[in-house]
């Protein structure tokens, strides 16, 4: 079973090798994909404390919202995805 933490941390992990830092962003809902049909709602809410931690960029556009990665919350980011790599 997936934890929020490992959750977060696939998503983060996805981000970083799709390369979206600072000014690169990607749709929020390009986060859902890869999951489960099962966690789609638990990711979905996931992705969202992720922006209210400050860790995932918001650029409101008139074709939805867009996010990228916050790199001054490196140590965050580290930790969220090694939880996730460890579980493989």
């Amino acid at each position: 079973m997936w934890t929020d933490k490992q959750i977060k941390g696939k998503i983060l992990h996805k981000l970083t090798r799709a390369g979206k830092f600072e000014h690169s962003h990607t749709a929020i809902e390009h986060t859902f994909k890869g999951f489960p049909p099962e966690l789609k709602g638990k990711v979905k809410v996931l992705s969202t404390d992720l922006v209210k931690e400050g860790i995932l960029y918001v650029k409101k556009t008139n074709y939805g919202m867009q996010v990228s990665i916050n790199v001054e919350k490196k140590d965050a980011i580290m930790e969220y995805i090694d939880a996730f790599l460890r579980m493989e």
